[in-house]
């Protein structure tokens, strides 16, 4: 049975999947979590797109996120925070995914090493992605 729905998880691709704990909250909307192709989940904290969140993240994944008319997150782009941010690739690509349609970033910073942060962003890209 589980085999049956790691396999249903691996074809649905990556979507988001509000936290049913925090339905009943006032701030529920500043958590989230995604479901990565493997279909491990992900918890992210929402953030607006802005200059001020983007430079002030450090060691994360981060998800650029736009919303369909329906409220249904879709990932824009994705990249990998390093612990020292350069100003000049994260307003390049900040730009780049506004004009695309984001409208939220949603952070996930609960990877503890390089290497962990690099396999998260590896399960929750569905395109072109790139370090910032």
């Amino acid at each position: 049975m589980r085999d049956l729905r790691n396999d249903r998880m691996r074809r649905a691709g990556v979507r988001e999947e509000r936290l049913r704990a925090t339905a009943g909250l006032r701030s529920s909307s500043t958590l989230s979590s995604w479901r990565g192709r493997s279909g491990r989940r992900y918890i992210v904290g929402v953030h607006p797109l802005n200059e001020t969140e983007l430079l002030d993240v450090t060691d994360a994944v981060i998800l650029a996120v736009k919303r369909d008319a329906a409220g249904t997150g879709i990932v824009v782009d994705a990249a990998m925070a390093a612990s020292d941010p350069s100003e000049q690739p994260r307003m390049r690509w900040l730009a780049r995914v506004r004009d695309r349609g984001a409208t939220e970033l949603h952070i996930h910073r609960l990877a503890a090493t390089e290497d962990d942060r690099r396999a998260i962003f590896e399960d929750l890209r569905e395109n072109e992605t790139q370090d910032c």
